[in-house]
């Protein structure tokens, strides 16, 4: 398998979350959970000096050796640190690796760059065209009908409109999130939970509404309140996100779920200095601290983007595909393999994993709905 990366310029990313509907005739371009991807990315002055230009043409990566698949990912930022697009990355290897095929990976820093890799990856005609987040949405639709036998597959958004050469994957985020809440709930000593979101948008509130309404679930008389970062960068604002933590904490909330994007940093500290517990997203960010994070929200791009390349290479592209707990896109750290090693607090609490596994089956089955703030 020949594996590529590419890099293009220096940049900052944080995210925001999916489309309310996993329908293409009603997508959201509006900032989605990326979900809240929540780490900064940065590519270092050392590496500019060395590395190419993402939209120069490629040199070196025969992607069809011995005949096998070749799949192109575009980024809408540097990976780096950014677990989001760490876990698409390793999707489209593993999808390179089950073909026997070949990968590049284009990494993007702003919107020109974002525009030339799309353009240097049609180009090079790959299988499949990977492109994770909203910010492609448009450009895959100008692509998609410039070149009809090109396919695509857009994570984390959709097209306005359909196209047979255009596959989409979106989240329910939602599900998780009330996961998470429904923890909080068992959890807390108070009875009083709290949120820090990005964004007063419906996007930004599966992130928080479906959190207060967990725990209420579970924990008859708990009460829960909301509070925004804001301002101008709403997305890294360690600053704020702490300060909007620790007001939750003197108004008496015990649980706080972390929807702060790269200000969730902010959010911990907050909760090391005020005593109350967190709760993490996209990847185990109980390991960045411990002590503090309770569990985490779980979005998977990896199966996202994996199941969607299978998709298109079986001749079922062309359609949306909405990823929640039953398809295993969204999950809880406290719910998948290698919990005792992740120093989450969670572990502590068999009865409250049990209590909340049956949630989860409940809402696998269709038993129980959870409203979605978006839709």
């Amino acid at each position: 398998m020949t594996v590529m990366t590419v890099l293009s310029g220096p940049a900052v990313r944080l995210s925001p979350p999916s489309p309310a509907s996993p329908s293409p005739a009603s997508p959201s371009p509006s900032r989605r959970g990326r979900a809240l991807r929540l780490a900064s990315a940065v590519v270092g002055a050392a590496l500019l000096a060395t590395g190419c230009n993402a939209a120069a043409k490629d040199e070196g990566a025969d992607g069809k050796e011995g005949g096998g698949k070749e799949f192109t990912l575009v980024t809408p930022d540097p990976v780096a640190q950014n677990e989001f697009l760490k876990l698409a990355v390793s999707g489209v290897k593993a999808a390179a690796k089950k073909q026997g095929g070949s990968q590049k990976v284009f990494q993007s820093s702003d919107t020109n760059s974002r525009q030339q890799n799309v353009q240097s990856a049609v180009d090079s005609a790959p299988d499949v065209v990977v492109l994770v987040g909203f910010e492609f949405a448009d450009l895959v639709a100008q692509q998609a009908e410039a070149h009809p036998k090109q396919q695509f597959l857009l994570v984390d958004a959709c097209t306005k409109k359909t196209y047979k050469n255009v596959t989409c994957a979106v989240f329910r985020e939602h599900e998780a999130v009330f996961l998470a809440g429904a923890e909080a709930g068992l959890l807390s000593e108070s009875r009083k939970v709290g949120a820090v979101d990005v964004l007063d948008t419906p996007q930004f509130r599966r992130y928080s509404e479906p959190f207060a309404a967990g725990a209420k679930k579970v924990r008859a008389g708990t009460s829960a309140r909301t509070l925004f970062v804001g301002g101008q960068s709403p997305f890294n604002d360690a600053a704020r996100a702490k300060d909007q933590a620790a007001t939750l904490a003197s108004g008496g909330a015990d649980q706080v779920m972390a929807a702060a994007a790269g200000g969730n940093t902010g959010v911990f500290q907050a909760a090391k200095a005020k005593g109350f517990q967190a709760y993490g997203v996209d990847a185990n960010q109980c390991l960045t601290a411990p002590g503090v994070v309770v569990d985490n929200v779980l979005k998977k791009t990896d199966v996202a983007v994996e199941k969607g390349v299978a998709q298109i290479l079986a001749g079922k592209g062309g359609s949306t595909v909405s990823y929640g707990l039953k398809e295993g896109g969204m999950s809880l750290t406290g719910l998948e393999p290698g919990l005792g090693g992740s120093k989450c607090l969670i572990a502590d609490h068999g009865d409250v994993l049990k209590r909340v596994k049956g949630l989860r089956d409940d809402i696998v089955a269709g038993k129980l709905k959870v409203d979605d703030p978006a839709a």
